[in-house]
């Protein structure tokens, strides 16, 4: 963050200050985790579930912390935030903080106000802000992104999907003076969740992947999703420039949208960022040739999945808009490696079973993906797809699980494993597709699902660990990595 006395962030958040003149000055991270907090910090007190963060407020001075943002006073410098009135910030604060009073909203939206307030400032300054949403590859794009813009300049990009309220802001004030490229990426679970997200640090570059299923039992329809997916591109600036996904119809008509230029990007043959000569390998890493205009220079990924082809391309159209020459985007696209844990995370151990970790989370695209991932590297080997629950899918959930299932009969899968009742569409799908015998098997839990595959999981094959998050699919993933897991 930019340096800034409690006075300047008590004015910049309309607080007060507490046991502080105001003349302290913050050199340090802003931080809601006093564990991590740096000399010359600034602590978050939020509330939570099972702690609240103004409970720690002198130990955090004690570690470093020049001051503290809190809803109320505490035992240490502090700017005291004003209190919201009750509405719809509210609500998302209990859900997320945990918190019952409001206090998490007040502080959340303190920390968004200080965050929109250094990012205009450094933004005067040349700071390019970069914006991805999308109901899938948000991270991995996002990933890519910061590699491919780190050689031109300090980049800084969220750890994981650090995509809401809380991680937002907070990665907003991870930039500083020196830093030249700020991408963040925004997630949403209703109506105007983006627009707000994009308040708190504009974007000049905003770029949409996809409209899918994801949340879908939230927002009632695509289209839905699709009308606040967009609301990204409407808070673009009229000289900045919107990365539309060419090959999804829904993302494609929000052209109509923005003020901004749009870069459309895909594989059709009117994309401006295109990818020609679709292959994959039979380690499903994907090569295509990289075409914009005139220019065209070869790509090879080293990432896993078919699916990163539209990733990598809205990748390519940000460092071209911000002065990258086309083959050196492409040599760092086939340089780029993955960084956030459990996204297509692929290890083969030493009696050649290969684990494919996808157990972040999961929707109908991107189970899809992995699915047809798995079925690209198996060829001559054993295939295992050990799937969980899809989350949030609303009335369509049971025929969304059941088309999971039919797909990995299809895509000739040799063994399905479902994990929890919620999941049993799946394999009741899997069974009416043709599956037979023990192809596909329904299993109570993560525990039962361990045993199974440490008993019947032999040398050089291959396993897709994948469901939402709340499935805790993980546990599976990791148990077969241990070094003794399996039998």
């Amino acid at each position: 963050m930019i340096e800034l006395t409690l006075a300047e962030i008590a004015e910049v958040v309309g607080g007060r200050l507490h046991r502080a003149d105001g003349s302290e000055r913050v050199t340090g991270s802003v931080e809601f985790d006093s564990r991590k907090l740096t000399e010359g910090g600034l602590f978050v007190a939020l509330p939570g579930e099972r702690a609240d963060g103004h409970d720690f407020a002198a130990s955090a001075v004690e570690c470093g912390a020049v001051g503290v943002l809190a809803a109320r006073e505490v035992d240490a410098p502090a700017v005291i935030v004003p209190p919201l009135p009750p509405g719809r910030a509210h609500e998302r604060s209990v859900a997320l903080t945990g918190d019952t009073d409001g206090s998490g909203a007040a502080v959340l939206a303190a920390l968004g106000a200080l965050a929109r307030y250094v990012v205009t400032r450094l933004s005067e300054s040349g700071l390019a802000v970069v914006g991805v949403t999308g109901s899938s590859g948000k991270t991995s794009t996002k990933d890519v992104i910061a590699q491919l813009l780190e050689p031109l300049g300090p980049t800084v990009a969220p750890p994981g999907s650090f995509n809401n309220e809380l991680g937002h802001p907070w990665t907003a004030l991870r930039a500083d003076r020196e830093t030249r490229h700020l991408v963040l990426e925004l997630s949403a679970r209703g109506p105007g969740h983006i627009a707000e997200l994009a308040a708190v640090a504009p974007p000049r570059i905003g770029v949409v992947l996809n409209v899918g299923s994801a949340h879908v039992g939230e927002f009632g329809s695509q289209e839905g999703i699709a009308q606040t997916k967009g609301e990204l591109v409407e808070a673009l600036p009229a000289d900045g420039v919107a990365v539309l996904n060419a090959d999804d119809p829904l993302v494609a008509a929000m052209a109509a949208r923005t003020r901004a230029r749009v870069v459309r990007v895909g594989e059709t043959d009117d994309a401006d960022v295109r990818a020609d000569n679709v292959r994959l390998d039979e380690h499903a890493h994907a090569s295509f040739d990289l075409v914009s205009g005139s220019e065209r220079a070869p790509v090879t990924l080293q990432l896993v999945g078919e699916h990163h082809v539209g990733n990598a391309l809205a990748a390519a159209a940000v460092a071209l808009e911000l002065g990258t020459p086309l083959p050196d985007v492409a040599a760092r696209l086939s340089a780029v490696t993955r960084r956030s844990d459990r996204r297509m995370e692929v290890t083969t151990q030493a009696d050649g079973v290969t684990v494919l970790n996808d157990s972040y989370n999961a929707n109908p695209e991107s189970m899809r993906a992995a699915l047809k991932t798995l079925a690209s590297m198996t060829s001559a080997r054993r295939s295992w797809a050990v799937l969980g629950v899809m989350g949030e899918l609303g009335a369509d959930s049971v025929s969304a699980h059941d088309e999971i299932g039919r797909l990995a009969v299809r895509l000739n899968i040799n063994r399905l494993v479902v994990v929890g009742e919620q999941a049993a569409p799946m394999h009741h799908g899997a069974s009416h597709e043709g599956s037979w015998g023990e192809e596909s098997v329904l299993v109570p839990d993560t525990d039962a699902a361990i045993a199974l595959l440490r008993e019947e999981v032999r040398p050089d094959d291959v396993v897709l660990v994948k469901a939402s998050k709340v499935a805790q699919l993980w546990k599976v993933a990791d148990a077969l990595l241990e070094e003794d897991g399996r039998a």
